[in-house]
């Protein structure tokens, strides 16, 4: 081997070392998240399937809004990485920035919580049934004050996630879980002597647990000695207009680029309510499940932002390549194993969530084991779009990837999964399938976009 060729090694090894010491524990973090929300899932359809159709319904209104703040609050990473590789030390930079990314996020709480407040009357108007509804809409009115801590939980993870020090946020997440699953218990089905108060309890559960979350991890960030000296909360009060400008310069874009993937997908949940509560009871079990394997790829994204940031920011362009590439390579290659396990063993995973011995669960249950088939299929193509999306994040390229997303999931993945299921009678299935091709257009795009990126190098002006 030539010296220029172990040279190379050598680079790309290290870089494969960065990125998984980034990535794992925000992987973790994301998988203690939607650990919540699996939670709610297993524990609704301990309920029925008709209260886990409900819950279904109702969270899928509300991340649709979660994940468009989600958006926002995200734009605070590249931004943080960007300013770190300029200079190590850049503290009064970075504390401006997470200080617009709270304000930020507060801004787009408030009425967002004035439209969820109205959840029953808005699944109605889309065409769901009366009582899901109403049973929805009590579960929203519930889960809706998560929304402002959820976001700043964001921003605080971004922070510590752009100093490469995301294991905080991953024991804070992991103990809200535990919290999450006693209340619960409690909450849900009435023990200890509370009330019982079912999907409405876990609506409850989940806003004490992100508002847990939140606090204890800006009390970690002001405690510790290395995030005290940001000072993040620091003349908290003032305006920065130029910072919050830029924010929602490329955090509008992210945050639609993730709406359009996130309403693809309750648009895929209202067309199953349509059909049946069975069909809508599986796309959440199928929906949940392909959630899971999603965040380890998300986890390589978010870390690529921040490796591709640090690497733009210091003007490393071989750096931001290497970078890219690496996190796709390892996000890809763990969901080719994930495939696998979606194509090999879907029925005992479906069994988790509803118990084959009651007769009323066997609709959902075949229907289930045939969405998480299709979801198998489409295990890679989902890994490469997410991190494809999250390496251009950290270029600040966030424009071009809206427009993809835009184009993949509601220009080919809902109509033509409409189509599949109405015209061609494949029902659920047919959704399942337009959702997989859609995916595989938008991860086409979004690898061939930073492909040419890689060859064009940093400056912007040479970006198409």
């Amino acid at each position: 081997m030539t010296h220029t060729a172990v040279h190379w090694a050598v680079h790309w090894r290290t870089e494969a070392k960065a990125t998984l010491s980034l990535g794992w524990p925000i992987i973790l973090t994301n998988l203690a998240q939607i650990a919540i929300g699996t939670t709610d899932t297993l524990m609704m359809g301990w309920l029925g399937p008709t209260e886990l159709a409900a819950g279904s319904l109702g969270a899928n209104l509300f991340f649709a809004v979660l994940i468009l703040g989600m958006g926002l609050a995200m734009a605070t990473s590249p931004l943080l990485a960007h300013s770190l590789g300029r200079a190590r030390h850049s503290v009064r930079e970075c504390r401006r920035i997470v200080r617009q990314g709270l304000w930020l996020s507060l801004g787009f709480a408030l009425p967002c919580w004035a439209l969820l407040w109205h959840a029953d009357a808005l699944l109605r108007a889309l065409g769901q049934d009366p009582e899901l509804s109403r049973v929805a809409g009590a579960y929203v009115r519930m889960l809706q004050w998560s929304l402002l801590p959820a976001l700043w939980v964001i921003v605080l993870r971004c922070f510590i996630s752009a100093l490469e020090r995301p294991r905080a946020g991953m024991v804070i997440t992991w103990v809200a879980v535990v919290v999450h699953v006693g209340s619960n218990w409690v909450l849900m089905f009435g023990n200890l002597g509370a009330p019982r108060l079912g999907v409405v309890g876990a609506g409850i559960s989940s806003t004490l647990s992100f508002s847990f979350m939140a606090l204890a991890l800006m009390a970690f960030i002001l405690w510790d000695r290395r995030f005290r000296r940001f000072h993040v909360l620091g003349h908290w009060w003032r305006a920065d207009w130029p910072k919050l400008k830029e924010l929602l310069r490329i955090g509008t874009p992210m945050a639609l680029a993730m709406g359009f993937e996130i309403t693809g997908f309750n648009a895929a949940a209202f067309l199953m309510g349509i059909i049946s509560a069975d069909a809508l009871a599986a796309h959440a079990i199928a929906l949940q499940v392909a959630s899971i394997t999603f965040m380890v790829p998300l986890g390589m994204a978010q870390a690529a932002t921040v490796r591709v940031g640090l690497s733009a920011g210091a003007g490393d362009a071989e750096g931001v390549r290497r970078a890219g590439w690496v996190a796709l390579a390892l996000g890809v290659g763990f969901m080719a194993a994930m495939a696998l396990v979606l194509l090999v063993a879907p029925q005992p995973i479906v069994h988790l969530f509803l118990d084959p011995a009651r007769a009323e669960n066997a609709g959902a249950i075949t229907l289930a084991i045939s969405f998480l088939a299709i979801a198998g299929m489409f295990q890679m193509v989902d890994g490469a779009q997410v991190v494809g999306a999250g390496a251009l994040r950290g270029l600040k390229d966030t424009t071009v990837p809206m427009l993809f997303a835009g184009f993949g999931y509601w220009l080919i993945a809902i109509p033509l999964g409409s189509a599949l299921a109405f015209w061609s009678g494949l029902g659920g299935r047919g959704i399942w399938i337009g959702l997989a091709i859609g995916l595989g257009v938008v991860a086409s795009l979004m690898v061939g976009r930073w492909s040419m990126r890689g060859e064009l190098g940093l400056s912007p002006r040479r970006w198409p």
